[in-house]
């Protein structure tokens, strides 16, 4: 069973990247329980990849690093997601890393559990959470996680951190274990045929049809 996470974090050493790593600690072994092995632990530094993320945009192709970074998420049984607050939202760094992904491989989170997480200066912004990546996330498809958890600066060392941390990490642990026994020998549900990735909004009945068959008919003309 495989973790990624995904750090957006700038700074060496990165406090974005630090909350990454104590909800994965969390959550790799808890995923496999009772199996004394935890999930193997990947962890995608978007601080490396910010050149070729860019370049992807303008070239149409990711560079093999990247490449590399997205089929690292796309074979994850789960994902933990964090990101530094800017200007009240998630980096662009942040946001550009996945509308990549998502312009390569429209499909690659679909169903897949994600625990959404934030870094910030200050607890006004934990709202980022729910305003910005939960509705982000959940336009991949993706599975996201009920409990986020955002860390202000003050948070460090604070009580109520840890508490957090561990009810997120356990309930993404739960969801990978969940979807990973429920899955067959190709990573599909058991019994269930792959998604099609057919547009439901590909075939629209034109508006006069629509309105024609909704058309109330008039009056009986008069003896």
């Amino acid at each position: 069973m495989k973790l990624v996470v995904v750090s957006a974090g700038l700074s060496v050493p990165s406090s974005t990247r630090l909350l990454g790593d104590r909800l994965a600690a969390v959550a790799a072994p808890a995923a496999t329980a009772p199996e004394p092995a935890p999930a193997d632990v990947r962890v995608v530094e978007l601080r490396d990849l910010a050149v070729e993320i860019a370049h992807t945009f303008t070239n149409g192709f990711p560079a093999p690093a990247l490449a590399d970074a997205f089929a690292e998420v796309a074979d994850a049984d789960g994902l933990i997601v964090v990101t530094p607050v800017f200007s009240a939202s998630y980096s662009g760094l942040f946001k550009s890393f996945f509308d990549a992904l998502s312009a390569t491989d429209e499909d690659a989170l679909t169903g897949k559990p994600v625990l959404i997480a934030a870094t910030g200066g200050s607890a006004r912004h934990s709202l980022v959470l729910e305003h910005a990546l939960r509705p982000l996330f959940a336009y991949l498809k993706a599975v996201v996680v009920p409990t986020g958890v955002y860390a202000a600066s003050e948070d460090w060392g604070a009580q109520g951190l840890d508490a957090r941390i561990e009810r997120a990490a356990t309930e993404l642990a739960a969801l990978m274990a969940g979807l990973s026994g429920l899955s067959g020998p190709s990573g599909q549900p058991k019994g269930r045929t792959p998604p099609s990735k057919r547009d439901s909004f590909e075939e629209v009945t034109p508006f006069a049809e629509r309105l024609a068959a909704l058309s109330v008919p008039g009056p009986s003309p008069a003896p």
